[in-house]
């Protein structure tokens, strides 16, 4: 997926015609730039543009993350692919980029497969290939009013993904579907049928297609027309199997972003569960009550994970579905206050299906492999504590880029509020909580940054709905220097949210305004840097 800004991308093509690039094919590293703003331990590039993650895949013990970049400015413009890989998904060594615009068009999002019989005979000296699926955008056809500007194409890779070669005959799909949006290819291996499955985005809706090659495609089926949520584009379509914990039994699911329309305004990512018979995906019939009549159900309910895909290519043993979103929201994204680089990706996170009191649910949780961040731990006293626990006063905390795991009691008779707040020595706070009375999570950034660049970014109060209603209350958050998700209730509620303080957050507190609340137990762990 790619944005269209005429002005911007104009200029950039202009620049990648001349061979203007900051970053050569050459250049390699493992260091950030240093600036005050860039998280500690969340992916950003190390200068320039970024956002979708793009061609998550697991190949040869290592996990590769490509991702929309446009290196030569910190506001999207041609979009190339950046590439970075890790041995265990929390450092990350970057790479020289690997795919750049052409003749056919701007390179947006897909993903990647390993071809491990080489039915794509592209295979090199007996080497498995990596074949890159994604959307070529001709900004100038877009420009012209042709309709048919985005198509399909693939390039591939036999050493390890280091360098890509354009295949001769792109593009391998051209657009059909009478919408101007056709993008974001993400497609899987389905042994039951011995062949390759398509996912496109088609502004509101899916096609799925088949191949036995990767080259040649055939139309299957459309979904998504009259369910889920419709108020924008769909984008970043993402469909698989998961099976569900407890059960033997496995259910499909499909992962759909949207800009705007997302529950706390502008960019999100929805989810079906349902099946895929080889030819098209349907939901449960349970699941269609949710997301009738523009409904949704939101992966994350915070203003700041969007376009999120999961990793192919995990080995069986493994067995994870491991996910990661871009984390900015459309709506400010290209206005943010950093300076040589911009946005960051989340933490990753594990996908699980749960039977709960509601049905059948994801969750999500953080990956265990970010444990290794930890640098120490700080055990909280259980206690009872009314209005206010000064955390950072009783603990002697002196950085708050942490992970917290707190458990609380609550007495629903006299409790309204319970907050944790992380704040500076200038006044600005960032609040997160959960409102008793509604029985919703919230996230406030209102007071948390010093630059008021957007309206929409500081506005509004970012609500998620809690689907429990226990006394009990688990919050398992992570703070870094410019973000907080918040993983609720062991993985039911999601919210992700980043903001810009003028002073790092070294105080935490937590508040329940009127009313005694009981720390049942709780854990702080100081988190080291890349």
């Amino acid at each position: 997926m790619g944005r269209r800004l005429y002005l911007i991308s104009c200029i950039g093509i202009i620049g990648y015609m001349m061979g203007c690039h900051t970053i050569k094919k050459s250049e390699e590293s493992t260091n950030s730039i240093p600036e005050p703003l860039r998280p500690l331990f969340h992916f950003t590039p190390l200068q320039g543009w970024m956002n979708d993650p793009n061609g998550l895949v697991y190949f040869e013990d290592e996990y590769h993350l490509f991702y929309q970049h446009y290196p030569d400015s910190t506001v999207w413009g041609p979009m190339h692919w950046g590439h970075a890989v890790s041995k265990d998904l929390v450092q990350w060594q970057h790479l020289p980029i690997a795919l750049y615009p052409d003749t056919i068009g701007l390179i947006f999002s897909g993903s990647i497969v390993v071809d491990h019989q080489n039915s794509s005979g592209l295979s090199q000296d007996g080497k498995i290939p990596l074949v890159a699926i994604f959307t070529h955008h001709n900004i100038e056809a877009e420009k012209s009013g042709q309709v048919d500007y985005e198509k399909q194409s693939i390039a591939y890779s036999t050493d390890l993904g280091r360098t890509w070669t354009m295949y001769k005959s792109n593009p391998v799909l051209i657009n059909l579907t009478g919408s101007k949006d056709f993008r974001d290819p993400k497609v899987f291996w389905y042994e039951p049928n011995k062949s390759w499955i398509m996912v496109t985005a088609v502004r509101d809706h899916i096609s799925l297609w088949s191949s036995p090659d990767l080259k040649q495609w055939s139309f299957l089926s459309d979904f998504g027309a009259d369910w889920g949520s419709h108020n924008g584009v769909w984008e970043c379509p993402d469909l698989f199997p998961i099976q569900i914990e407890g059960s033997r039994d496995t259910a499909w699911v499909l992962l759909l972003s949207i800009n705007p329309g997302g529950p706390n305004g502008g960019s999100a990512t929805q989810y079906f569960i349902g099946d895929f018979n080889g030819q098209a995906f349907s939901l449960s019939e349970e699941f269609k009550t949710l997301v009738a009549d523009d409904r949704a159900m939101w992966v994350d309910y915070g203003a700041d994970n969007y376009a999120g895909v999961t990793w192919s290519g995990i080995p069986e043993q493994d067995g994870r579905r491991l996910f990661l979103g871009w984390m900015s929201n459309w709506t400010y994204a290209q206005i943010v206050p950093t300076k040589t680089w911009r946005s960051a990706m989340t933490l990753p996170r594990e996908l699980k299906l749960h039977h709960t009191p509601q049905g059948l649910r994801m969750i999500s949780i953080p990956i265990q492999e970010l444990t290794s961040l930890r640098k120490d731990s700080i055990t909280l006293k259980p206690q009872s504590f009314k209005d206010t626990l000064d955390i950072t006063a009783l603990y002697d905390l002196h950085d708050a880029n942490v992970e917290l795991e707190l458990e609380f009691e609550i007495n629903r008779m006299d409790a309204k509020m319970l907050e944790v707040l992380f704040s500076n020595d200038t006044g600005e706070v960032f609040m997160l909580g959960l409102d008793l009375q509604l029985n919703q999570y919230y996230m406030d950034r209102k007071k948390s940054s010093f630059n008021h660049f957007s309206n929409p970014f500081i506005e509004s109060v970012h609500i998620a709905p809690r689907s429990l209603k226990s006394n009990f209350i688990k919050l398992h958050i992570f703070l870094d220097v410019a973000s907080c998700e918040l993983f609720a209730d062991e993985g039911a509620t999601i919210m992700t949210d980043i903001f810009f303080p003028s002073q790092p957050y070294h105080h935490i507190k937590i508040a329940s305004p009127g009313s005694t609340t009981k720390l049942v137990q709780g854990t702080i762990y100081p988190l080291s840097t890349h």
